[in-house]
């Protein structure tokens, strides 16, 4: 006669799953060591959520009835060792209360799934599809008693209505109610969010959940949010969560897990105070992916509450937003910012071609038009198509994601730059990040990219402020360190982007562009054979890109390298013969040879072309000679810059 054993379910509650089949405990998919005692009485705990578990009966289930001493020893242990690797603890839990002498109670909302496929989420009453379980006895009993349970609550609840809303009011008016519950938290870091959908073709998916999630936090005022770039240095790292928050120098760090099946998607999030790595709020949210914009929203707003952030009137409405997306538009459009943060033209390639089926499958999607207009501007400044071609469908793509969403941060930012680069309307590069800003104000583009704009109007310590904001944001990616360098040498405060081009050494040892701004800094102290060897290293590492080429070369000629220099001139005219280059280089190099004739032919063209690189001559390093020409002066008028 075969003998039947009872079904032992799965459990999750927050980022934890229960495995009572394997007797396996693991946090975001991550296996966890709990020895099997404590394993026990978590397990126990959590099969009766909602319900006092005496000590007697946990005594009684577990230790048996004659070991009355070492079991007060054990328990406590065993609790002690579930609070920590829970992250709980007993005067703020989230998963296990205390009741002093009497026992403990599982207080988090646990679901629970079966070998069929059927799943209870105790608490909520939703019965999810896959057919009804066949429950054991033991299991009968602790959901009539927690049916029971709860019916009493609610009358008791009823009863102490006025009671407690008075005891609510009154600790609300008492300042000292947050800080007795969460730390103080002004800043905050995503960490990438791990892909639990077992197949590495979602990577895509969990990255671009984690940059949504960034996204919408940002728009906070009152938080620091770091940026998607530096968070994804911690992509599978196993440093601890205080060595993170100093690197980043945050507050609290946000983790969790992405589960994509078909059409639903479920977001497993958990908020950890990052200094001392104690657990203050997990929860799960599960959604169809045509709401997952919902979904994004409802996750920002937890964490915003959770963490006792004011949010503003309209910051309210902005997370609030309840506009459903094609899911496979969506998932288009996830694909293209993968593709397209490579920085590379096959990148860009890719990426584009992304944004554009997600256009074609939801012409209403906003943030499809965004990030096809980043990609044309990122082409035509990278020298991948001319500006003449690319920059016109940036900027209609820009104006098109502004049609159908003005709050669209991203999208202000990308037309500034195009008034910026492309337009020369320098009203409009002013207007268009400021707005951004305020939309979201941990936008580190749109501090990036009115750092530009001031730089090139000569307000040079607005620039540093500003691009100093985009660094806090973004402290842990090469370019955006490369920047404040760039920042700090059109400043002339040459020591100063030294200092920081090495900082940025240190992040990236062989990130060409920061030794070629290094020899930059170096020809203009004349400190010329350290200049010398930081372009050869740059050339070196970058032996076809025209900005190195033209800078370099230009660093040549001033320490009185010209053999180097007409060497890389070379090099810059035969990349021309192959591909578009932008006159502006040519123009750079030549005036560092000393031939302002060949200069100005070329900035003219330049000026024709629309160049990318074309706006900034007003502040430029230029050789005197080229400065005080009257065809230079008459340049810079006819770009109308302001006086």
């Amino acid at each position: 006669m075969t003998r039947l054993v009872p079904e032992r379910p799965k459990m999750r509650f927050g980022v934890f799953d229960l495995d009572l089949q394997t007797g396996e405990l693991r946090k975001s998919g991550v296996l966890l060591h709990l020895p099997p005692q404590p394993f026990k009485v978590l397990a126990l705990l959590v099969s009766r959520p909602a319900e006092l578990v005496r000590r007697e009966e946990i005594r009684d289930e577990i230790w048996g009835t004659e070991t009355f001493v070492d079991f007060e020893h054990g328990l406590n242990f065993a609790i002690k060792k579930i609070w920590d690797t829970l992250g709980d603890d007993s005067e703020t839990p989230r998963f296990i209360e205390t009741l002093p002498r009497r026992g403990y109670r599982f207080i988090a909302p646990v679901e629970t799934t079966w070998a069929n496929g059927a799943r209870q989420e105790v608490g909520t009453g939703l019965a999810l599809p896959g057919g009804t379980p066949q429950v054991a006895p033991l299991q009968k009993r602790w959901i009539v008693a927690l049916t029971v349970s709860v019916l009493l609550g609610l009358v008791v609840a009823l009863v102490a209505l006025n009671v407690a809303g008075l005891r609510n009011r009154l600790l609300e008016a008492t300042p000292l109610r947050s800080a007795m519950t969460h730390p103080r938290i002004d800043s905050i870091a995503v960490l990438p969010l791990g892909n639990l959908s077992q197949d590495p073709e979602q990577e895509y998916f969990a990255d671009g959940m984690t940059e949504e999630l960034i996204t919408n936090l940002g728009k906070i005022s009152a938080l620091r949010v770091i940026s998607r770039t530096s968070v994804m240095r911690y992509k599978g790292t196993k440093r601890s969560l205080p060595e993170i928050a100093r690197e980043l120098n945050v507050d609290a760090i946000v983790e969790g897990t992405v589960q994509r099946s078909g059409n639903r998607v479920r977001i497993t999030v958990n908020l950890l105070h990052a200094p001392t790595d104690r657990h203050l709020w997990a929860e799960s949210y599960e959604r169809d992916l045509h709401d997952v914009l919902v979904l994004q929203g409802e996750v920002a707003r937890s964490v915003a509450g959770e963490i006792r952030t004011k949010l503003l009137p309209q910051e309210r409405i902005r997370l609030a937003s309840t506009r459903s997306v094609d899911p496979e538009a969506y998932q288009n459009y996830l694909k293209g910012n993968f593709y397209a943060r490579s920085w590379t033209a096959e990148g860009f390639k890719k990426g584009g071609a992304n944004f554009r089926q997600a256009i074609d499958l939801d012409p209403t999607y906003a943030p499809a038009y965004e990030g096809l207009a980043e990609v044309y501007s990122w082409e035509a400044a990278w020298g991948v198509q001319s500006s003449a071609d690319a920059y016109p469908l940036a900027k209609a793509a820009a104006l098109k994601a502004l049609e159908l969403d003005e709050t669209l941060a991203d999208a202000h930012a990308e037309l500034g730059q195009i008034k910026f680069a492309f337009d020369w309307d320098w009203s409009g590069a002013e207007h268009e990040p400021k707005r951004a800003t305020i939309l979201n104000p941990n936008s580190s583009n749109a501090h990036l990219y009115y750092g530009w704009f001031l730089t090139a109007m000569g307000r040079s310590d607005e620039a540093i402020t500003e691009t100093r904001k985009a660094l806090e944001l973004d402290p842990l990616t090469p370019t955006m360190n490369l920047q404040l360098g760039w920042v700090l040498y059109y400043a002339r405060r040459h020591d100063e982007s030294i200092a920081q081009l090495k900082k940025t050494l240190d992040l990236a040892p062989d990130f060409g562009y920061a030794n070629m701004e290094l020899g930059w800094n170096y020809a203009q102290k004349r400190m010329y054979p350290e200049a010398v060897a930081e372009c050869q290293k740059a050339v070196s590492l970058m032996p076809e890109e025209q900005v190195t080429l033209r800078g370099c070369g230009n660093v040549y000629s001033l320490a009185g390298r010209r053999k180097g220099a007409l060497m890389l001139l070379d090099r810059l005219k035969k990349l021309a013969a192959r591909g578009y280059v932008d006159p502006y280089n040519l123009a750079w190099l030549y005036d560092g040879l000393g031939d302002s004739g060949h200069t100005m032919d070329w900035l003219e063209r330049a000026y024709r072309e629309r160049s990318a690189g074309l706006y900034a001559p007003k502040v430029e390093l230029w050789s005197d000679r080229l400065r005080t020409d009257p065809r230079y002066q008459d340049l810079l008028h006819r770009m109308s810059f302001p006086p």
